[in-house]
């Protein structure tokens, strides 16, 4: 039964999603920074081909847009990626000369980053591209018959984007660890089991820094986590996690952060970045850091931005944000949530069960949980990418046992 269920195409996951903006490769960072700041999407997608965007409507004809070359996504970037960028010493000294950089510097050049399926893919498929470690897969969009494409077209001329004469969206490994939740009952057994039990908690490469590391020896990690879509754990010198460092909290950051990361220390600067805007006394401290390393530049950068808003370099608070940035309270499983003055890292234990952890992931949109002991110290990481491993080796193994029960004796 699980085995024809996650059969269905993956465009059913993906039904009310919205269409992915994107740009051209050609594009530079300025380019895809003013787009995010203007748009309410975490992410813009880079293609390698000049995408349609129409103009007038008697110039829109199904057929002829079906003709345009191939196109084909080849990176997405956030504001969290320019921030990282922006935080290279020789892009600190002029900010403005860096930003007119092309936005290819920031899609990595190795891995299989981005992966295309048809929309009439099957769910097992999806699940086994993230398996085999693809990060973002790209579905077409279903439009339906050739006058509601041409009527589609028509209805978003000023707005979307099309590639093959087609819409795309993401396919998030969210999107299918919540379908994978509404059809628990078909996994009770292992969905039940504590997840210590599973082989699914990563103890060996947890990305983390100590709380009073410069901040800018986490951005290795950043990067990394950017790919694999976790955060930088912060912990103290006994091991104990203390908060983390978001790349999705860095997405509703200004892009003047990259002098506090390249200034401040790992826990000063989850300070900076949290309740909507930094103390002023960690704004006067980048200053003179900046000053004493005579980044002048980056220095009137900061100077600008305080001048366009009533606070420098401001973050999102909001509880709404994609993905859950902006939150401000530490949470477990099994534990009372206690409020604190710093970046919350959602948390459970290695005893907690499989489901569990799933729901507490979702509800916050993230796509991992620390894992820490009863003291709060840190023993490792679990991701969306583990979850999936669980229910894969528990269709194959259905599939197995058929095999079995069929097979002549």
């Amino acid at each position: 039964m699980a085995a024809s269920l996650l059969a269905r195409e993956v465009s059913d996951l993906c039904l009310g999603k919205p269409a992915l903006r994107s740009l051209s490769v050609s594009a530079t960072v300025g380019d895809a920074l003013t787009t995010l700041k203007r748009s309410r999407d975490n992410y813009i997608s880079f293609w390698n081909c000049n995408h349609g965007h129409f103009s007038e409507v008697d110039k829109v004809d199904a057929d002829a847009v079906a003709a345009l070359d191939d196109c084909r996504c080849v990176g997405k970037v956030c504001v969290a990626d320019i921030i990282g960028f922006l935080c290279k010493e020789e892009n600190l000294s002029n900010p403005g000369i860096a930003l007119q950089a092309p936005v290819s510097v920031l899609i990595p050049k190795t891995g299989d980053f981005v992966r295309h399926l048809e929309s009439n893919a099957s769910l097992v498929e999806a699940m086994d591209l993230i398996l085999e470690g693809v990060q973002n897969i790209v579905i077409p969009m279903e439009i339906g018959g050739k006058n509601s494409r041409k009527k589609l077209l028509q209805n978003n001329l000023s707005k979307s984007t099309f590639h093959n004469g087609r819409q795309y969206c993401w396919l998030t490994q969210e999107d299918m660890v919540r379908y994978l939740v509404n059809s628990i009952s078909l996994f009770s057994s292992a969905a039940v089991n504590p997840i210590n039990s599973l082989d699914i908690i990563n103890v060996q490469d947890i990305p983390a820094v100590h709380y009073d590391d410069p901040a800018s020896s986490a951005l290795p990690l950043l990067a990394k986590c950017l790919e694999m879509q976790t955060s930088v754990a912060i912990i103290d010198d006994d091991g104990k996690l203390i908060g983390e460092l978001s790349p999705y909290k860095l997405n509703s950051c200004d892009e003047d952060v990259a002098a506090a990361i390249a200034t401040l220390s790992a826990g000063e600067l989850m300070a900076y970045i949290d309740f909507g805007g930094p103390p002023e006394d960690l704004i006067q401290l980048v200053k003179e850091r900046l000053q004493e390393r005579k980044l002048v530049k980056a220095l009137e950068l900061m100077e600008d931005d305080s001048g366009n808003s009533s606070v420098s370099s401001s973050c999102s608070s909001s509880s709404d944000d994609e993905f859950g940035v902006g939150r401000s309270v530490v949470k477990s499983v099994g534990n009372s949530a206690r409020s604190v003055k710093r970046s919350e890292a959602i948390v459970c234990h290695p005893w907690s069960s499989l489901v569990a952890v799933m729901i507490q992931a979702l509800a916050h949109r993230i796509n991992y949980v620390w894992v820490v002991e009863e003291d709060r110290t840190l023993f490792g990481i679990v991701t969306f990418a583990g979850m999936m491993k669980i229910f894969r080796e528990t269709i194959e193994d259905h599939d197995l046992g058929k095999a079995l029960k069929k097979s002549p004796t």
